[in-house]
């Protein structure tokens, strides 16, 4: 019987030795349809928010800061409600 040759491995697979399919693993699998990869987490947005560049005095910007925390949703509120029609 002829021995391996050097850098071949042996192709048998013992059945026992696969890792056990646990729930953490089916938590962190990736979902597919056919060939497309379904993403989780928060579903895009239809109308999503634009990034700008806006120029405000200091103490502007600290006043709405230290309203605390959503100071932003806030600043957007104030925005939507003066408005030009």
């Amino acid at each position: 019987m002829p021995a391996n040759k050097k850098g071949t491995h042996a192709t048998s697979v013992d059945h026992d030795d696969a890792p056990e399919l646990t729930d953490a693993w089916f938590q962190e699998a990736e979902l597919r349809d056919g060939n497309k990869v379904i993403r989780r987490g928060r579903p895009k947005s239809v109308a999503p928010s634009v990034s700008i560049s806006l120029r405000v005095p200091p103490d502007v910007l600290d006043r709405w800061k230290s309203t605390g925390p959503g100071w932003q949703t806030r600043m957007v509120t104030a925005l939507k409600s003066h408005a030009p029609k």
